[in-house]
């Protein structure tokens, strides 16, 4: 929150961000900053070779956290710069957002985080 008279507070967004698109929203909800652990595990370079094991921390004597295949998608560079071979928007997570920001004409990020958001009814039904 950056506004005049008010405090300076960071917004990070965490947990179940993977595609590109759940990027573009938490920026447009306001975040500063975006956690990629499962999105990144998926790069070539990455130590875990395919796997992410969430956010839990390993224990030897209390399991818990659950190992995930998350396969390879390409190299770091792809995932955040593109180009994208599929359109799963597992990779090009920067293309997204500056493609959203075109189409919606935002040229600041800044001011791109205080867009309206609009939050339709969801059924499962």
């Amino acid at each position: 929150m950056d506004e005049p008279g008010g405090r300076d507070v960071q917004v990070f967004a965490a947990g179940a961000v993977g595609r590109s698109g759940d990027v573009v929203k938490a920026i447009a909800c306001g975040a500063d900053a975006v956690m990629l652990g499962a999105a990144l595990a998926r790069a070539a370079e990455a130590p875990g070779r395919g796997w992410h094991w969430g956010p839990e921390a390993h224990h030897s004597r209390l399991p818990r956290g659950e190992r995930v295949r998350v396969g390879c998608v390409g190299t770091m560079e792809q995932i955040l710069y593109g180009p994208s071979a599929s359109a799963d928007g597992s990779s090009n997570f920067v293309g997204a957002l500056k493609r959203a920001m075109a189409s919606t004409g935002y040229v600041d990020l800044k001011e791109f985080q205080r867009v309206q958001v609009v939050v339709a009814p969801y059924s499962a039904a």
